[in-house]
């Protein structure tokens, strides 16, 4: 079991889109708290079809959110020191580039986007399935770059669709910490 004094590298809030990443996220988490993170998991309303609540609530500690809460409710999660967006579909990657916040998800990022925290973006579009090669997605991830977003989208090396190994994820994140400071 991890214990909360072994986090040192601060909050990560892993926001999971409704995609098969989804269903890596319980193993993921267990590999960041490794790592020193705290975790909280944000899903956007189609990834709560993947995962099971329940489950990652026990393993971060944390409520798992999909939705805004009410204004008077008091904050359930810890401010995060870094985001990471685990499999961004190609709906997540041009909303948040057009700073459209229609669910929670895509309002923390539009929020964290502005407040300029380290952020990684892992879009899992598939090579040559169309949406890859829509220019709105070019343009977008073109446009979350300049944001300052660190966005790793390499399907040819990680054929079909990104599908980047944890291992990897965990060092780009630390990566974009480092540069970050």
């Amino acid at each position: 079991m991890i214990q909360q004094e072994h986090f040192n590298k601060g909050v990560l809030y892993i926001i999971v889109c409704g995609t098969e990443y989804a269903t890596r996220v319980h193993n993921f988490v267990g590999k960041a708290q490794q790592a020193g993170w705290e975790v909280c998991v944000v899903l956007t309303p189609m990834a709560t079809r993947f995962v099971d609540v329940a489950q990652l609530a026990q393993l971060t500690k944390h409520p798992v959110r999909s939705e805004y809460k009410r204004p008077e409710d008091p904050d359930v999660l810890p401010r995060a020191d870094a985001l990471l967006v685990f499999g961004a579909t190609f709906n997540t990657i041009n909303k948040w580039a057009l700073g459209i916040s229609d669910n929670l998800a895509l309002g923390l990022l539009c929020e964290y986007t502005g407040l300029k925290k380290p952020i990684l973006a892992i879009p899992v579009v598939r090579q040559g399935g169309g949406l890859d090669t829509h220019p709105a997605f070019s343009q977008s991830l073109h446009t979350l770059r300049r944001y300052g977003i660190s966005v790793f989208y390499e399907p040819e090396v990680y054929p079909p669709r990104n599908e980047v190994p944890d291992e990897i994820i965990l060092g780009k994140l630390q990566r974009v910490m480092e540069d970050h400071d």
